[in-house]
This record gives structure tokens, sequence and C-alpha cells, in this order.
């Protein structure tokens, strides 16, 4: 039979993440184990994270529902489609510890190259908001790092500032030598957006997360058709239901979508997001939400089989100065899984 334990864990930004939304210093995630109890040695690991002021289910009562789901998980085949719908996180934490149980509880979810020949994903290096020289010198380890991508969160400083960064960056390097997104999380106005993306198209920008902010179908929706800048949205995905997100793709029609499985409800959920998107000519690449490296892991592995091209925003583990020790690592731009290393999650996941 089927049993779950659960472990919090608070993860420490080594330095704080600034966005147009705030500043975090910390973030909790729980670590879902789940065995059979006939053997006890053997057991799958699933992250559930929550993003505060972001996450559906960044809500008082989010454990005491993970506490619920362990105390009933040998029921979870019986659970309604309903039971976990306003907690996406415990419904993607749960459903890559069963896949880690099944495929012999070793932290591989999805066999391939990636797990087992050691082949790269591309992402891209992520610039946290700040002052002009923070950020300034953000970029300069990213390029000495050998990313290809750098994708920069703005909206926080004077737009002009934000202006001058990119155009340090256009004078060292064109738009074929480094791919430039950047990420407003929603900071525009929407009838100051148009001119801010206008302005900002002077440097080659790749694409703009997330403009404005959600629920404005109409505004963003115009934003799409005129933008010289193609925009990919995020958090506009975040609570809807099926029959949603396919009226927001039809009516907004945006160019790039982005898929948190950990914000979104796991695999299942991303990959029809994925297929809808495909039938009104949306792109999309994948990112993770601050997981730690139980979640990360399990989301780059996900991601490496759906041989998508385009840089994926997999990165964020490296953030925190008391992560789990585990195989992935990132060179050059690419992020790794090194199989002759091990985890080690001792100190936080134990009987």
């Amino acid at each position: 039979m089927l049993q779950a334990k659960f472990y919090k864990h608070t993860l420490n930004f080594k330095t704080p993440g600034k966005t147009s939304r705030g500043e975090l210093k910390t973030k909790d995630s729980w670590y879902i184990k789940i065995f059979d109890d006939r053997n006890v040695h053997v057991f799958g690991l699933g992250e559930v994270s929550i993003i505060e002021n972001l996450s559906i289910d960044a809500r008082p009562d989010l454990e005491q529902k993970i506490d619920w789901c362990c105390k009933n998980i040998s029921t979870y085949t019986h659970w309604g489609q309903d039971e976990l719908i306003q907690f996406p996180s415990i419904k993607f934490g749960i459903e890559t510890a069963i896949k880690d149980l099944d495929n012999g509880g070793n932290r591989i979810l999805f066999k391939s190259d990636f797990t087992s020949e050691g082949v790269g994903i591309p992402i891209n290096g992520l610039i946290w908001m700040g002052d002009r020289e923070f950020m300034r010198q953000q970029i300069i380890d990213k390029i000495e790092d050998g990313y290809k991508c750098i994708k920069i969160k703005i909206g926080a400083l004077n737009f002009s500032d934000e202006l001058s960064l990119l155009k340090m960056l256009r004078k060292e390097f064109s738009a074929d030598e480094m791919e430039l997104r950047v990420d407003a999380n929603g900071a525009f106005k929407a009838d100051e957006a148009l001119e801010k993306l206008k302005r900002l198209s002077d440097y080659k920008i790749h694409s703009i997360e997330q403009p404005i902010a959600k629920n404005q179908w109409n505004s963003v929706a115009e934003l799409c058709r005129e933008s010289p800048i193609p925009i990919a949205l995020d958090e506009e995905l975040i609570g809807l239901n099926k029959e949603e997100i396919t009226q927001m793709l039809e009516h907004i029609s945006p160019q790039y979508i982005v898929l948190k499985p950990g914000l979104l409800g796991g695999f299942d959920i991303c990959e029809w997001i994925i297929s809808e998107a495909g039938k009104h000519n949306t792109a999309w690449w994948i990112t993770s939400a601050l997981e730690a490296n139980i979640g990360l892991n399990a989301i780059a592995q996900w991601t490496f089989t759906l041989n998508n091209n385009m840089k994926q925003g997999l990165g964020t583990g490296q953030l925190f100065a008391n992560n789990i020790d585990s195989p992935l690592y990132i060179e050059q731009g690419r992020l790794f899984y090194n199989k002759e290393n091990k985890w080690d999650f001792q100190d936080i996941i134990h009987d």
C-alpha cells in the first residue's frame, strides 16, 4: 500500500531576487516522499513549490492540504478531478513523486540522452532587478559564463536606465551573437505599453514576457497585434481551466506562451496546453518556477523529451544557498545532468 510523508524546506536566496512584484529573500518548498510499505527503501520524491503573489495555492491551508494528501495517498487513484484543482503545486509534486517511484526511485523520471549521455539543455541566463550597476555586473557574469541568451527582469528601474543596459549589451553583441529576452512581470500600464515596446524594439529583443498585468485580454490582444516585439504570456495562464485557456489563446493569439509545470499543475496539463497552442500557431518554451533541485530535475528531464530547440528557463536552482546537492550543473549556458554525481538530501528528507 502506498504511503507518503512530507518535509518543509525554506530556501535562502544567495542574493535577494527582485521583480516588479517585490523582493524574494526566502521561499518555501515541501518535498513529498511516496513509497510502498512493502519496500520502504525505494521511494519517489516530488516538490511542492509556491511563489507568493503568483501561485494560486500560496494560501494558509496549503500545508494542511499537503498533509491530507499524504495521509490519503493510498486512495490517490480514486481522487476526483477537482480534488487538487486549486492546488496545482501539490498536483505537480505528487505526480512527479509517483513517476519517480514507478521508475525505480532513483530520481530518473524520464530516461533520455540528458540523463544518460550528458547532453545539455540550452537555457537563458536570468538577470534580476536591482540598481543599474548590480544588473550590469550580472550581465557581465552571465556573458563570461558562456550564455548565448539573457533574460532581463524589467519594470522596476527608471525605464531609461533599463534601455541603457540594453544599449550596452547590443554595443557588444549583435542579435546573432546574443538572444535578448525581457520580462516585465506585468509592470507596464496598458496605455503606455505599446510606446515602451516600440522603444525596446531598437535593441532587437527576442520577446517580452507579460508586458501588462494579467486579465486584460482585450489590451494584451491589441498589443500582440501591434507590438514590434513578440509577446510571451506566462502569468496569463495561471489559474485558468482548460476551457479558459482555449478561450485565452483564441482571443489573444500570443506569439509565445511560457509554461511552468509547478504553477500549472504538472506535465499532463502542460502537454495539453502545448497541443492547444499548436492549433493557434503559438510557440512555447518551458520555465521552472524557483523550484529547488528536486522539482527542477523533474522539469528538466521532461523538457528534454519535448525536443524544443529554444532556450529554456531552467537555471534557477543555482539561486539558493541551501539547495539540495544533485547531479544538475550549468556550463556554458547549458543545463547538464552528471549521472556520476550523487543526490544528497539526507539532512532534509529523513525518517
